[in-house]
């Protein structure tokens, strides 16, 4: 039997969660990662030399690499703040943005860097051209920038992206499409929902690849909401906000946590922008999904509730055996 496609497509945060846990299945990984980011190391560097943001990237790369632990230190070690015109950036990031500078875009950098790294599977970023995401209220109030929207006192409605440094319609990197129209499995998230999600699934391309593909399409529910974003969203919420953008029922199956995070996390996060545990709303989701399992996926990590990487792999080897 062959090896099942999976491409898994989200943020640099959440998605190295299900893609450290995929490496060690019998899969070819492809990993579909958002160039919308323009806060911290990754806006700066994108706005002096223009180039697609590499820290999900960095992160991604880091997750499907078989590098040394020491190895992954030396390249996530993010300078003091005392380090002038370095202070702020993981090495990491300019390692990328300097290969990519010397290949002339970052999607030549990755493909360079997975060999030098030997990584499981492929990254591309979702376009060739930084993004700027656009999130509209409910008040008609319009932010501009993903570091922005966050601190916006309102209600988001939907989101859009634009190239950054040309009027053109935003396209989808080379080979993109067709990982998705060829895989056995899409799988979307985890992640923040408006800001490394959906800034991909806007893409005119990637949202009719995943319209017309014939994988099953699985989303990674969040456990907790998130401030500026999701504040009061049960599960459910959280798909129907993925239905009004691709514009139809393209959810086969949702994975939901139900195991109760403890009142002490919530309460002394160090994670701020995560606020209280996702309500599950059984019925809701039932409406905009074929397939619902709710599980036991928490991992609490480091003061912060997370996906438990190989429990939702598990249920996503289960269903990918179904589908092929």
């Amino acid at each position: 039997m062959r090896k099942p496609k999976i491409t898994v497509i989200g943020g640099g945060t959440g998605i190295p969660v299900i893609l450290k846990s995929l490496c060690l299945e019998d899969v070819e990984i492809t990993a579909v990662v958002t160039v919308a980011d323009d806060g911290g190391s990754s806006g700066e560097l994108r706005s002096v030399m223009q180039l697609t943001p590499p820290g999900d990237l960095r992160n991604v790369l880091v997750a499907l690499s078989d590098m040394p632990k020491f190895y992954e230190q030396i390249f996530q070690y993010r300078f003091a703040e005392g380090d002038g015109d370095f202070a702020g950036h993981p090495l990491g990031n300019l390692i990328i943005a300097g290969v990519a500078e010397m290949q002339g875009s970052t999607y030549n950098a990755m493909q360079s860097l997975t060999q030098f790294f030997h990584t499981t599977g492929k990254i591309y970023p979702s376009s060739e051209h930084p993004l700027t995401l656009h999130a509209v209220f409910k008040d008609g109030h319009e932010v501009v920038g993903e570091s922005q929207i966050a601190d916006y006192k309102g209600m988001i409605d939907h989101v859009y992206v634009t190239n950054t440094y040309n009027e053109e319609t935003p396209t989808a990197s080379r080979k993109v499409v067709d990982a998705i129209l060829e895989s056995d499995m899409i799988v979307l998230g985890p992640g923040s929902l408006f800001t490394s999600i959906l800034p991909n699934l806007v893409i005119p391309e990637i949202k009719q690849a995943l319209l017309e593909t014939r994988a099953e399409v699985a989303y990674v529910c969040n456990i907790m909401t998130q401030r500026g974003e999701t504040e009061h969203f049960t599960d459910a919420d959280h798909v129907e906000v993925l239905k009004r953008h691709l514009g139809q029922d393209a959810i086969d199956t949702v994975l939901v946590n139900i195991e109760k995070v403890p009142e002490s996390y919530m309460e002394n996060n160090h994670f701020d922008e995560y606020l209280v545990q996702v309500e599950h709303d059984f019925s809701g989701l039932r409406k905009h999904a074929r397939r619902v399992i709710s599980s036991n996926f928490l991992k609490l990590e480091k003061g912060g509730a997370f996906h438990h990487g190989d429990f939702v792999v598990e249920e996503l080897m289960n269903l990918v055996g179904t589908h092929l």
